[in-house]
C-alpha cells in the first residue's frame, strides 16, 4: 500500500492558484522530497495531506485513508512538523514531550525506541524551556514531538530552514534512521543541495510539479551543453552572453555563470570567441548539471508555456 497517494489536488486563494493538478505517490520506507522555493504552494499541500485545510479539487490518501473522509484516524498517523517552531516556549524539553505523549494516549518511556537516537541529545537541556533552545536543538526537539506516537507517515515543513550547516547535516542523518524503520518521509525544502539527499523527489514552482525522479538520474539525464564561465567582470559577461544567439540561458551560480548553449559548441571554443570579444580573463569549463541546474532550465521553460 501507498503512505501517501495524491490526484489532481488543486488549490486557489483569490483567484490565485496555490496548487494546480498536484499528482505523485509516497511508498513506505521512502524519504520524499518535495523542492521548491517560497511561495511554490509547498506549505498548502502539506496542510491538505495533514487535514488542516481542503483542496478545490482532486482527493488524496495518507496510509490508505482519505483526507476528508477519514480524517480523524489520519490525525492519529501521522506526524507532522511545521516549518515554523510551533511547541510550547513556555514548557521545558521534558513537558514538551509529556504533552505531546499524553495527547496521544502514550508516553515517552513507551515509544523511546523510536525517538532515543534523537532524545539522547537534547536529553541534557530536559529542564531548559523550549524557547531558550537553540535553533538546531529546538529542531531535534520538534522531531521528537512529531515522533512520539509512532507515526507511520511524517510530514517536515521546511525543517531546516534558518538552522546551521552542522545540524542540517545531523538532521538529515536522524531522517535516514527513520525511513529504515519503514516510515513514509515528506519533507519540503527551498534548499537545493538538501535535494541529493532524498529517494526521490518532485520539483514544484507556482504550484506545479516540474519534474518527478531520483535526483541522481535528473541530473543524469540533463541533456543540454552546460558550462561554468568565470570572469572579473562578471555582470558585464553575463549582459553579453544574453545576446550571444547560441545562448539558452546564463545565470549567475556564486563566482561563475552557468551557460547553457542552443547548439553544441566545446568550452573552449567559447572561451575563444568571448576572449576576442574583449573578456581577456574569461575561464570556460564543462560541468555537469546540479538539481539547481536542472530546476531553474524547468523554472524559464515553465515561464515561456505558462
Amino acid at each position: 500500500m501507498k503512505a501517501i497517494s495524491i490526484h489532481n489536488i488543486s488549490k486557489s486563494y483569490n483567484g490565485t492558484k496555490a496548487l494546480d493538478n498536484i499528482s505523485f505517490d509516497v511508498q513506505r520506507g521512502q524519504l520524499f522530497g518535495l523542492i521548491g522555493p517560497d511561495g511554490a504552494g509547498k506549505s498548502t499541500l502539506f496542510r491538505i495531506l495533514t487535514t488542516l485545510l481542503l483542496a478545490d479539487e482532486g482527493e488524496a490518501f495518507v496510509d490508505g485513508l482519505h483526507v476528508v473522509n477519514q480524517y480523524q484516524e489520519i490525525r492519529k498517523r501521522v506526524g507532522y512538523m511545521p516549518g515554523r517552531f510551533s511547541l510550547y516556549q513556555d514548557l521545558s524539553v521534558e513537558e514538551n514531550l509529556s504533552f505531546f505523549a499524553t495527547i496521544f494516549g502514550t508516553t515517552i518511556e513507551e515509544n523511546y525506541d523510536l525517538v532515543k537516537d534523537i532524545y539522547v541529545q537534547i536529553e541534557p537541556f530536559k529542564k531548559r524551556l523550549a524557547g531558550k533552545l537553540s535553533g538546531g536543538m529546538k529542531q531535534k526537539l520538534a522531531l521528537s514531538c512529531a515522533l512520539i506516537h509512532k507515526p507511520t507517515v511524517l510530514f517536515l515543513d521546511e525543517p531546516t530552514t534558518g538552522v546551521d550547516a552542522v545540524s542540517r547535516k545531523e538532521f538529515w542523518d536522524m531522517l535516514k534512521s527513520l525511513k529504515e524503520k519503514n516510515i513514509a518521509i515528506l519533507v519540503s525544502t527551498p534548499y537545493m543541495d538538501e535535494a541529493t539527499l532524498c529517494d526521490e523527489i518532485a520539483l514544484i514552482q507556482e504550484g506545479r510539479i516540474l519534474k518527478i525522479d531520483e535526483p541522481q538520474n535528473m541530473m543524469e539525464r540533463f541533456d543540454k551543453p552546460l558550462f561554468a564561465v568565470k570572469t572579473n567582470s562578471t555582470y558585464q559577461l553575463l549582459k553579453h552572453l544574453r545576446l550571444k544567439p547560441y545562448t539558452h540561458s546564463v545565470l549567475p551560480f556564486g563566482e561563475c555563470l552557468h551557460l547553457i548553449t542552443s547548439e553544441v559548441l566545446s568550452a573552449a571554443n567559447i572561451q575563444e570567441q568571448l576572449k576576442s570579444e574583449g573578456f581577456t580573463d574569461v575561464e570556460v569549463f564543462d560541468i555537469k548539471a546540479s538539481i539547481e541546474d536542472v530546476f531553474l532550465d524547468l523554472s524559464l521553460k515553465n515561464e515561456k508555456y505558462a
